[in-house]
């Protein structure tokens, strides 16, 4: 019996949407502030995942400057009907304190791979939007209701409208057909049509420890609707011991042998603590229809499971992903990521200077707005992440390195500057919830060097840099930093009860550069190389490549 490994997308991959069109099995999961927006892996085994192209690539779908860390695109929901991939998504413009401003978009396409279309405004109401197609050709929107009200239930229910195609709006009468349990934090509706029965699956709970899966049915899509007297169908609350935690936000699919599939979010705390800098991961457990028409895990319990029966299908067999970018191509790797807006030719190039990647330095780390900064998702508790870097900092407000990055209030920055008395040299930058520091005593002076390999290694909680002339010999940078601190949990932030920050993503690593004299600084990168090192690699990670790291 062939198994699956969960999770089946790590690193942050939240909020994880699925559907089946013929053979062909797709996941859409949140990106929030990074660009391109929603990443969709395809598989055919539900075992092996390969990253398509991101569905929302241009500033005309998704215009994020601006926007709050954890803010952009939450919990989008990809549907399937008659030729057409639907995607809707939110554009969270802000979500801290009583407000919440949730843009609802839907954007179309008749290949997985794109194009998609420019967006429909949908509403704003609430966020996590869902389409149900019916099997009466209707199509029906859900999202749950933000209520900013003093002693009102902020998570006010679940909200269903009628889309109409043909005029490309929303239509008729809104209705609220579920208000959720005592778990609280009704969020995240699908709808499905199963045994003459609607089924509504929502998350509850929270998106954090106490995370759960809530299944409701009723034989009218207006409701009511029944909750499963069994209770969530999928929790990891209350079970410290089990490797998989935070599970919660759901959605199912069937297989071609009707075998029923349920893919949730979950995360894996660093060992002894809280921290999950690896973000929100997508895990996959096995379910089944009891014969009364309930939905359970196949094992009749509710715990998320490390490894689950895999369905008779053949093995999808996809290429691994390279360990190193030596930016020789005409574009970048599929697993860059940057900041709220497209990578273009106007901040960063593999052109200029073929071979190397030229970064030009714009605004501040503090930045909502144009940061030069380009990086890929942190996979694996145990990595080394290396690049070779060439610049001429002419002042301290000139800046380039290698970054450890969660979000503006929380990161790790082995930069190259400019010191009035050490000239050229490298120092540590770092941010902890919004409190600046650097951590080295004095600046390390690499004046006269025309280049510097950096590296990261970070094993579980612990970060340390290092520095080399020709990428041989090794000196490590500063102390061991606390890696755990770049995590949704830590990011989060309240002080006398007040929320202040919130965190919803997870670790990245890559580079970055910074001009903030408006002199045209740019840097140049010659590769980047990202070297996972545990036992934690799925198939369509693994590589044969020989790294480019050398151990000390």
């Amino acid at each position: 019996m062939s198994e699956i490994v969960n999770p089946i997308l790590r690193g942050f991959n939240p909020d994880p949407s699925i559907i089946r069109v013929e053979d062909d099995y797709y996941i859409a999961t949140s990106t929030f502030e990074w660009f391109p927006g929603v990443q969709i892996h395809h598989s055919k085994d539900l075992r092996n995942w390969e990253l398509l192209p991101r569905p929302l690539t241009r500033k005309s779908q998704l215009d994020m400057l601006g926007n709050p860390s954890s803010g952009g695109v939450w919990a989008p929901c990809l549907s399937y009907h008659e030729g057409t991939f639907y995607l809707i998504y939110t554009d969270v413009k802000s979500h801290i304190g009583p407000f919440k401003d949730t843009h609802n978009y839907l954007v179309t396409a008749t290949d997985i791979q794109g194009p998609w279309s420019e967006p429909i405004y949908l509403n704003s109401s609430g966020f996590d939007p869902s389409l149900f197609h019916d099997d009466n050709g209707k199509k029906w929107l859900v999202n749950m209701v933000w209520d900013h009200r003093k002693n009102k239930n902020s998570f006010g229910g679940i909200l269903l409208q009628e889309y109409s195609p043909q005029e490309e709006k929303l239509v008729g009468s809104i209705r609220n057909i579920f208000k959720g349990t005592s778990l609280g934090l009704t969020e995240a509706p699908h709808l499905y049509k199963k045994n003459g029965y609607y089924y509504l699956v929502t998350a509850e709970g929270g998106t954090r420890y106490n995370h759960a899966v809530t299944v409701a049915r009723s034989q009218s899509l207006f409701g009511p609707y029944e909750v499963d007297p069994k209770g969530p169908v999928l929790t990891s609350k209350g079970k410290p011991e089990l490797a998989l935690q935070k599970a919660g936000h759901a959605s199912i699919v069937e297989t071609q042998d009707n075998e029923v599939y349920m893919v949730h979010l979950t995360g894996r705390p660093l060992p002894g603590s809280e921290n999950c800098n690896l973000g929100r991961e997508t895990s996959i457990q096995k379910a089944v229809w009891t014969d009364d028409h309930w939905l359970r895990l196949e094992d009749g319990g509710n715990r998320p499971h490390e490894r689950v029966e895999a369905p008779s299908l053949p093995e999808f067999t996809i290429k691994p992903v390279p360990e190193t970018d030596d930016f020789d191509g005409e574009g970048l790797s599929i697993h860059f990521n940057s900041l709220r807006e497209p990578i273009c030719e106007e901040w960063v190039s593999v052109k200029e200077r073929p071979g190397y990647l030229r970064l030009r330095g714009r605004e501040s780390m503090n930045s909502n707005h144009r940061q030069s900064l380009i990086a890929r998702r942190q996979q694996s508790f145990s990595f080394l992440a290396e690049t070779e870097v060439e610049c001429c900092p002419q002042t301290f407000q000139h800046m380039a390195g290698l970054i450890y990055y969660y979000n503006n209030r929380n990161y790790y920055y082995l930069c190259i500057s400019k010191d009035e008395e050490a000239g050229k040299c490298l120092y540590i930058m770092s941010n902890d919830q919004g409190d600046y520091d650097e951590s080295l005593d004095a600046p390390i002076s690499i004046e006269g060097w025309e280049k510097v390999y950096l590296k990261a290694e970070i094993e579980y909680h612990d970060l340390q840099f290092y520095y080399s002339p020709d990428g041989e010999n090794w000196t490590a940078v500063g102390p061991v930093l606390d890696a755990g601190k770049i995590s949704d949990d830590h990011a989060e932030l309240k002080k006398g009860g007040t929320l202040l920050d919130q965190g919803f993503t997870g670790a990245f690593i890559g580079l970055c550069s910074q001009d903030l004299s408006g002199r045209d600084f740019y840097a140049d990168f010659d590769y980047f190389s990202y070297v996972e090192r545990d036992d934690q690699s799925q198939s369509c990670f693994r590589t044969t490549e020989k790294p480019r790291y050398v151990n000390q």
